[in-house]
């Protein structure tokens, strides 16, 4: 009997010892499940955060994509937030939470593409705009080149309309109206010149002033009053003329009667138009 109950103990030992046994293999498994499952959540965590680095990272000057961005932003925080916060052990939840992350990743590439394609076609903008405001400055310089041209040739072409004169004499004339060079029997002084021929001239009437200066250099005139403009400047003139002017040359004689008595030396006789100086002359008096 005894004996029997030896028996009854060494196979309950027995047992005992193979159901320690298993439940140290069932102890140490589940520790090592739990490892994995611990660094499949670590890698996930690690991942949701490098995701959300990659979204900080993200920027464009769309308003529409950067406020559309903010919310994916907000998405991916909660998502990290609720990873870890799940134990380990829910693999269930991590799963569910791995796919999300998928799901958000995919998104991130979308809003790349996009911003990739942004960039693009902002770089290709200011390229043309560059490229525009390029051919305006050159188109600017060519008007300015062409301005300054026509400026040019609209000065040449007024300064050729302009008369000119050549061949100017003055002489003496006494009472009987004979040349002479004695002071003394000078009634008035006789300049001549001729206008010459200009096609591009303004036809018409034509007025030619004369300025006389005696001996002491003081302009003679009867009427101080008589005043005539050239290139903006004015003058006063001794005598004038109005003449006929067609564009073919012309002779033009202007008489000078002062109502006083001339004086013996120099006397400088200069002719002008509104638009420039036709010639001058200087005639002694003996």
């Amino acid at each position: 009997m005894e004996q029997n109950y030896k028996k009854i103990i060494i196979a309950l030992a027995a047992v005992a010892v193979v159901l320690l046994g298993v439940l140290i293999y069932v102890y140490v498994d589940r520790n090592s499940i739990i490892n994995d499952l611990t660094i499949e959540k670590d890698d996930l965590t690690a991942q949701m955060i490098e995701l959300q680095n990659d979204y900080a990272n993200l920027s464009t000057a769309n308003d529409t994509l950067n406020a559309e961005l903010m919310l994916e932003r907000e998405k991916v925080a909660q998502l990290l937030e609720r990873v870890k916060k799940t134990e380990a052990s829910n693999k269930a939840k991590l799963l569910k939470y791995e796919r999300e992350l998928g799901t958000l990743r995919s998104i991130m590439r979308g809003y790349i593409k996009q911003i990739d394609s942004l960039n693009t076609l902002n770089n290709e903008l200011r390229v043309a705009a560059a490229e525009a405001k390029k051919e305006a400055k050159e188109s600017k310089s060519q008007y300015e080149s062409l301005k300054t041209t026509t400026e040019e040739l609209g000065k040449q072409v007024e300064l050729g309309a302009i008369i000119k004169g050549r061949g100017m004499t003055v002489v003496g004339i006494n009472a009987n109206g004979k040349e002479t060079d004695r002071s003394s029997r000078i009634v008035k002084l006789k300049a001549c010149l001729n206008l010459v021929e200009n096609s591009i001239a303004p036809k018409g009437p034509k007025m030619v002033y004369l300025r006389v200066k005696g001996p002491d250099g003081i302009l003679m005139t009867q009427n101080p009053m008589q005043m005539f403009t050239v290139a903006g400047e004015e003058m006063i003139y001794s005598a004038s003329r109005e003449v006929d002017y067609q564009g073919s040359e012309v002779e033009v004689c202007i008489y000078f009667e002062y109502g006083e008595q001339f004086v013996k030396g120099v006397y400088n006789v200069e002719a002008y138009t509104t638009e420039a100086k036709l010639g001058s002359a200087d005639l002694l008096l003996k």
